[in-house]
């Protein structure tokens, strides 16, 4: 038994969930996938899988096994790209995670640069606007804004964003742009609840600091929500350019009260907490850092404040 393959073949059965996905990504018969685990259980004297018609779970000596195989795959592939040198291409698995909006709008459109200059790179894309257990998810990095609640998570700071009033022309057309925070208070808002506000907001400008709380019928817990509910001209949003970068550069959403500052909205890269990051995954944070100003609305650009 080659137990380097058998390990990397049930890391692939487990990430995938089935013998038939891991076979297929492996580019081997699904009776090759399980002999190999056949065989690895043998060796270890332990049932790593529980299996049945509809579902494949790793026991929980499967799921520690996992963990350190993984890992175990991830430092041989490090040695491999230390030996090649910088600039080779990388190879095997990545997994990822990005709220819904910013991989959509800030990931997915750039997403081909990365694919191409890395094209033995599989990556597998777990888009959710809650935040995951990045170890029992098998997450190598994932991209959070906002304060980070886990003081014990290993992160990077890639960049930060202004937070903004925004609405549709149409809207704005019907019932006035607010031209202070006090203003704020006669218009309908979309309570975007993850955004670290909510209904209560402190603005700043120069020195004059003032607190507002603003009122709104209706509340939305992804960004994606958020969006349409602007589009559809429900009401403002007060949220970070970053959920409205394409539609503030084309116009159809507008950025109104601009001399006044709110909280920006910091951008991080996090790693499983115990785990050396992989050269996989600080290369592709280093990426999506490079996405963050292209997106942007170069028009509303401008120095941020600490």
């Amino acid at each position: 038994m080659d137990r380097h393959l058998a390990m990397e073949t049930f890391v692939r059965v487990v990430d995938t969930g089935s013998f038939s996905a891991a076979a297929s990504q492996m580019r081997v018969g699904q009776p090759a996938v399980s002999k190999a685990i056949a065989q690895l259980e043998e060796w270890l004297g332990v049932r790593l899988l529980l299996r049945s018609t509809r579902s494949l779970t790793p026991t929980e000596a499967g799921m520690n096994f996992y963990v350190r195989a993984k890992r175990s795959i991830e430092e041989a592939e490090e040695a491999v790209l230390a030996a090649r040198g910088a600039g080779a291409a990388l190879t095997g698995k990545l997994r990822i995670a990005a709220s819904v909006c910013f991989g959509r709008l800030h990931i997915m459109r750039q997403l081909d640069r990365f694919l191409e200059k890395n094209p033995e790179l599989e990556i597998d894309m777990v888009l959710d606007d809650r935040p995951i257990n990045l170890v029992e998810e098998g997450i190598d990095v994932a991209f959070r804004s906002g304060s980070l609640a886990d003081s014990t998570l290993v992160a990077r700071k890639l960049g930060q964003a202004r937070r903004r009033v925004m609405a549709t022309p149409e809207y704005f057309a019907k019932y006035g742009e607010p031209k202070s925070p006090a203003e704020l208070i006669a218009h309908q808002t979309v309570i975007y609840t993850p955004d670290g506000g909510g209904v209560s907001w402190t603005f700043r400008q120069g020195s004059a600091e003032t607190s507002v709380a603003v009122g709104g019928r209706l509340k939305v817990t992804a960004a994606e929500g958020l969006r349409e509910a602007v589009f559809a001209h429900l009401g403002i949003a007060i949220t970070s350019e970053w959920n409205f970068a394409p539609e503030l550069a084309s116009g159809i959403v507008k950025s109104v009260m601009n001399d006044w500052e709110l909280p920006s909205l910091e951008l991080w890269a996090v790693y499983p907490t115990g785990r050396m990051a992989s050269a996989k995954a600080r290369e592709f944070a280093s990426f999506v850092e490079t996405c963050i100003p292209t997106t942007q609305s170069e028009s509303l650009k401008r120095p941020l404040t600490a």
